[in-house]
């Protein structure tokens, strides 16, 4: 890996949900929208590649969060009632 796919790397896994889905709503818009060269294509699908994995991560975060606490069943009533 060159020192800019590093850096590009580990700016990527800061990212929040939002910020790399707007990111990859807007690689895509450019691929779309064409008259990009092919060395320029190829390094908007490799950054819309990486996006769309931060954004797997955030989702499947966000999924194994919800199905925690709806395993827990009645923990917001004992808090409640405590």
């Amino acid at each position: 890996m060159t020192d800019d796919t590093t850096t590009a790397a580990a700016a990527t896994d800061t990212l929040g949900y939002e910020q790399a889905r707007d990111e990859l709503i807007e690689v895509v818009r450019r691929l779309e929208a064409g008259g990009t060269t092919l060395e320029e294509s190829l390094a908007l699908w490799e950054r819309g590649e990486e996006l769309a994995k931060v954004c797997r991560r955030w989702l499947e975060g966000a999924r194994a969060r919800l199905d925690e606490a709806l395993a827990q069943p009645g923990k917001d009533q004992q808090d409640d009632a405590g």
